[in-house]
């Protein structure tokens, strides 16, 4: 499950200041690592979908023109077996400490893999600080969560929502870890599976074993048959309205694309045989409290890891892929609709003019000088929300390789 949280935060994956003023979450870590009691997290995330150990020398990521191929870890390399097996743990509730709630409670394929909500919910009704993020493309993601760079491998972050105690997600720990292990160990199903995804091992079902399937699942959840990828391959069209809308988003004029570019509309891109870059994150004016430059406690990004003032708001820019069906938006879904979302670049950020959030982002010392505000006509607003409409892919929100095996038995 891609939780947008990290050790201690929530959705943040950013670690906390502790009351000592330490980094926090070296404890959280530490159950996590003892939990999977030897999961192998390698972050070297280096090498592409080859045949290694456990791997399939017959997988195909079967992309289309222009997509180059992900980077996958030459710990985990991709197959057909642990894809298939990584489906079936994605959508099961046994995965969870009380076995209420599966990965797939927040990342619901309708809509993007994301759940709809400004903020997601736990197994025990704690609610998350950060909204869940979409899992389309995950693979070519250089990081994992709302903004925390380290964490970049999807079997390191896997971990979080697993194991995380603050806030509770999936709830596993250690007085539950051997019940949990047990639900899944007994069913025949999941023994034929693992022996399939993991051949050659002892007792092939373990949790370093789940996070390897389930990561590997999340990598093939390929995105790329929106009507703009149609019309770029020649075989569909887009209106006036929304080519206007692409000239505005590649121009330099609105400039979306600095930070929304490439395949992935992102800036943060990750493949075989890119050059390693370092990654960006981005205050873009959505608070300015009291004027400081300061984001609600528990919700300040980057800034939550480091302490740097310059990190103050600062968060990764998520793909766009889909965007039409993932609201609400930002972080912690405070904007409702894509109109809103346009208009708040157009402001070059937002002025929240009462309350305990009070004060214009326009203004904050720390807003990217990539938001400074766009001067755009209403039609040209509304150009804008019609190309970014085009950016659906409705075969990946129906796709039956991606839905719940158990919904269909």
């Amino acid at each position: 499950m891609n939780s947008a949280q990290g050790p201690r935060t929530g959705r943040s994956g950013a670690l906390r200041r502790s009351p000592r003023g330490s980094l926090g979450g070296v404890a959280v870590l530490a159950v996590s690592a003892a939990l999977v009691a030897g999961i192998a997290t390698s972050d070297s995330n280096t090498g592409a979908a080859a045949p290694a150990a456990h791997g399939d020398a017959r997988w195909s990521w079967n992309l289309p023109k222009g997509f180059p191929v992900p980077r996958v870890p030459a710990s985990n390399p991709m197959s057909a077996a642990k894809v298939d097996l990584g489906r079936f743990l994605f959508y099961d509730t046994r995965l969870s400490g009380n076995g209420a709630q599966s990965c797939s409670s927040c990342h619901l394929q309708e809509l993007a893999f994301t759940d709809g909500r400004a903020t997601s919910l736990g197994s025990t009704g704690e609610r998350t600080p950060r909204g869940a993020q979409p899992l389309g493309n995950v693979a070519y993601n250089a990081t994992l969560t709302w903004a925390n760079p380290s964490l970049v491998t999807l079997e390191r972050q896997m971990e979080v929502p697993l194991f995380g105690e603050n806030p509770v997600e999936m709830g596993i720990t250690d007085r539950n870890k051997r019940a949990v292990l047990a639900r899944i160990r007994k069913d025949r199903r999941y023994q034929a599976k693992f022996r399939k995804a993991f051949p050659g091992q002892v007792s092939p079902i373990n949790y370093r074993n789940i996070v390897k399937s389930i990561a590997t699942f999340q990598r093939s959840l390929i995105t790329a048959n929106a009507r703009f990828d149609r019309y770029q391959r020649g075989t569909a069209s887009l209106t006036t309205s929304e080519e206007r809308g692409m000239n505005l988003f590649f121009g330099e004029r609105a400039e979306c694309h600095h930070c929304h570019g490439g395949v992935n509309f992102t800036d943060q891109l990750n493949y075989v045989g890119k050059r390693r870059e370092p990654v960006l994150f981005h205050n873009t004016g959505l608070y300015n409290l009291g004027g400081t430059g300061a984001f609600p406690d528990g919700n300040r990004g980057v800034f939550e890891l480091t302490g740097r003032a310059n990190d103050m708001g600062a968060f990764r820019a998520q793909s766009l892929r889909n965007v039409a069906v993932t609201a609400p938006y930002m972080h912690d879904g405070s904007i409702s609709t894509l109109e809103e979302v346009v208009q708040f670049y157009a402001d070059g950020g937002r002025n929240i003019t009462s309350g305990p959030f009070a004060g214009d982002g326009r203004l904050s010392p720390y807003r990217s000088d990539l938001t400074v505000g766009i001067d755009l006509t209403d039609q040209e607003k509304a150009d804008l929300v019609a190309f970014l409409r085009t950016l659906t892919d409705r075969s990946f929100l129906t796709n039956p390789r991606f839905s719940n095996p158990f919904r269909s038995r």
